[in-house]
């Protein structure tokens, strides 16, 4: 029974993801609309033309070319697509199934897992996040001390290489010294030999990772190969980000002291729940984070019950450069949500918006395509009638890559299909 319900889930998702229409793709002219740029103000009564996948010309009076699809934005506004710090989107299809879930491998460390090479295009929740203005997604693996290597996606494409944005980055689970919740029956001994043993086991795959580098650099290549060490290679060598995982107070210290005691030259703070707390220190330490989700319960019984949605907003008052994550997979849509809840616990809206498009394009790398509307990037955004903050706005138009994405998700189809029921309510 279970394997026919399974199959038939799987089949209805296939049947909607099969009847989904195709994007199309060409050169747009949007009129008439507010452009909110990010980094060079507001434009009212603005045009955006796109061609060929990237944006051409931003401004008042802009000429059209004869051949652009013109929209009319009239009363509309056009954002730079939405990028979501931390998901398991494209890794994982059903929660409740462990064969569609492809973000947690077996083993602790497995740096050379790849996220990239498991996402799903054909995941029936893309589309759904994608209508709502989010756009692009880190899609992180999670589990030991290095479950593997983040890939950053845009939301649009037939094959995982197609959709990738050029940002990987090797994930680091920075040894926990707290309770992992209420349930947590361990014994403060427990948890600190625990820890000891968990920090042992890092320094050891660190030094060893250090030791490689230096015997492949002396031998030019021609050393045993360790695919956990091969994949370590570049972030020992400052080519690629390594991203620490830690979120209580105590334990974001003892990174930060870790990762300047090892000289760690491309990092980015994860999860980082307690920021607050030591948000001077990371501050002074010049590192990004990537903190989320917003909407969560406070890390300690004793703390405020908004301490979590204020958290964002005090660490970049601090001076610390932030990114939002969901960390969610088919709630990657409420990204938009999350920031709101920053900004209405203390976050500046302009802040709030930076964290989800230019901020976050900066900390990945990806700033020279991503993250604002300016000419010469790529035409990744989208066009609403309202702030993208606020539930009832709605989003009318959004483009990936210069690719006008059709407004169509399983949730959309379901809706339309039950809302004109044939046959409907029996008749007497």
């Amino acid at each position: 029974m279970k394997k026919l319900i399974l199959l038939f889930v799987f089949g209805f998702s296939l049947a909607l993801q099969a009847q989904m229409p195709k994007g199309t793709y060409g050169t747009f002219a949007l009129t008439n609309a507010t452009i909110e740029t990010i980094t060079r103000g507001t434009i009212v009564n603005g045009t955006v033309v796109m061609v060929d996948g990237k944006i051409t010309a931003v401004g008042v009076n802009v000429p059209v070319p004869a051949d652009a699809r013109v929209i009319d934005c009239r009363g509309l506004h056009i954002y730079p697509g939405m990028i979501d710090g931390s998901t398991h989107l494209g890794l994982s299809e059903v929660g409740s199934d462990p064969r569609t879930r492809d973000f947690n491998e077996v083993g602790d460390v497995i740096p050379q897992m790849k996220a990239l090479v498991a996402v799903n295009p054909n995941s029936a929740l893309i589309p759904v996040t994608r209508v709502s203005g989010v756009t692009t997604v880190l899609a992180t693996p999670e589990g030991g001390v290095f479950p593997g290597t983040a890939a950053l996606i845009n939301l649009y494409g037939y094959t995982p290489d197609q959709m990738f944005q050029g940002f990987e980055g090797a994930v680091m689970n920075f040894p926990s010294s707290s309770r992992r919740g209420f349930f947590d029956r361990r014994t403060d001994d427990e948890i600190k030999k625990e820890t000891e043993k968990n920090m042992k086991q890092l320094n050891e795959v660190w030094d060893k990772a250090v030791q490689y580098h230096k015997l492949d650099s002396a031998l030019k290549g021609k050393v045993e190969y360790f695919p956990e060490l091969q994949a370590l290679l570049p972030v020992v060598r400052g080519q690629q980000t390594l991203l620490v995982e830690a979120n209580a107070a105590k334990d974001i210290s003892a990174a930060l002291k870790w990762i300047k005691e090892r000289r760690i030259r491309k990092v980015v703070l994860t999860g980082v729940a307690e920021g607050w707390r030591v948000a001077k220190e990371i501050a002074a330490a010049a590192i990004p984070v990537v903190t989320g989700p917003v909407i969560a319960l406070p890390t300690r019984e004793y703390d405020r019950y908004d301490q979590a949605y204020a958290n964002a907003g005090q660490m970049k008052k601090a001076g610390v450069k932030v990114a939002l994550a969901t960390g969610q997979t088919e709630n990657v849509r409420n990204l938009p949500f999350m920031a709101g809840f920053a900004v209405a616990y203390g976050m500046d809206k302009q802040d709030a918006l930076r964290a989800i498009t230019i901020d976050a394009a900066e900390i990945f790398g990806v700033a020279d395509r991503l993250g604002s509307i300016e000419v010469g990037k790529s035409a990744t955004l989208f066009v609403c009638d309202g702030d993208p903050f606020e539930t009832k706005t709605n989003v009318k138009h959004v483009f990936i890559s210069g690719w006008q994405v059709p407004m169509v998700s399983r949730q959309t189809q379901l809706y339309e299909e039950f809302l004109q029921r044939e046959p409907g309510a029996s008749k007497n």
